[in-house]
């Protein structure tokens, strides 16, 4: 079976070069950026010129990109080449209503869609632990999955077409919650005179402690903001959360809260840095 692969950006670029390295059939693929293109052909990869080019040689085609908008004009692009004989895999995190409405344009023309946005950062794209959160019909998972664990060691369907990222929202709005509350307690007690250590030992003791503080405090620490998850991607997938609150009825000031952090860093222009910056926003820290 050949796979092709579309977006080769932070994530993408680590995802794709698992593939590469772990399929046993020729891995096609494209970018905007054709330096990332070439550094995949590389490694093993078969360069294409386009996303037609791509469409056309693979026969399962995987998309990482950044917005609701972009994957809606890909598959609108490569619509005219889409059949039967197609199976589509995007795991860029986008709106869960814009994703089904792809779903459903590439199932009339008898291709297979599945959604499987990921969990985790630049480090687990790397090693190939992501978590992968899947939307697709119950048929299509077992044929896809053993493709996906190239990539990621916990993989999971959560339903039809659109579950994997209402999952996926709501899994990085729980995050950007407990950062915000990372972000706030850790500078309480910084102006107390506890350090980031101690304060990051002391949570571990007890019930606050958290994946995000165990993983970022060295981060913190260091005051290193190198970007392995963008602040504006974090602040797209709350607006997400936000609409879908409103559309539900269901009211969330934690999120409200935390998307008014990200406001504050996407006005101060720090949207290509990383999220853990907001400790900054929170804290009042001009650097």
């Amino acid at each position: 079976m050949k796979i092709g692969f579309i977006g080769l950006g932070i994530m993408g670029e680590s995802m794709c070069e698992n593939i590469v390295k772990k399929h046993d059939d020729k891995v096609f693929v494209n970018d905007i950026n054709r330096a990332q293109v070439e550094k995949l052909a590389s490694l093993g990869a078969v360069a294409c010129g386009n996303n037609i080019e791509v469409m056309q040689k693979a026969d399962m085609v995987f998309s990482m990109v950044p917005k609701s908008e972009h994957v809606k004009a890909i598959y609108t692009e490569l619509l005219p080449y889409i059949d039967e004989s197609k199976t589509i895999i995007d795991m860029s995190t986008i709106d869960p209503a814009v994703s089904v409405e792809v779903s459903l344009m590439v199932k009339a023309k008898g291709a297979q869609f599945a959604d499987a946005p990921v969990v985790k950062s630049k480090p687990a794209a790397i090693n190939g632990t992501l978590g992968i959160l899947v939307g697709c019909d119950e048929a299509l998972f077992p044929v896809i999955e053993p493709i996906l664990k190239y990539m990621g060691c916990n993989v999971i369907r959560m339903g039809e077409n659109g579950k994997g990222l209402v999952m996926k929202i709501c899994h990085n709005t729980l995050v950007a919650e407990i950062q915000n509350g990372v972000n706030e307690t850790l500078g309480l007690a910084l102006k107390m005179g506890i350090d980031i250590d101690d304060f990051a030992t002391a949570v571990s003791y007890g019930g606050a402690q958290n994946f995000y503080l165990d993983s970022q405090r060295e981060n913190l620490k260091a005051r290193n903001w190198a970007t392995a998850f963008s602040l504006e991607n974090m602040h797209k997938d709350l607006g997400i959360s936000q609409r879908l609150s409103g559309e539900q009825n269901f009211p969330m000031p934690g999120m409200e809260n935390c998307k008014a952090v990200y406001d504050r860093g996407m006005e101060k222009g720090m949207g290509k840095g990383d999220f853990r910056a907001t400790f900054k926003i929170v804290n009042g820290i001009e650097e």
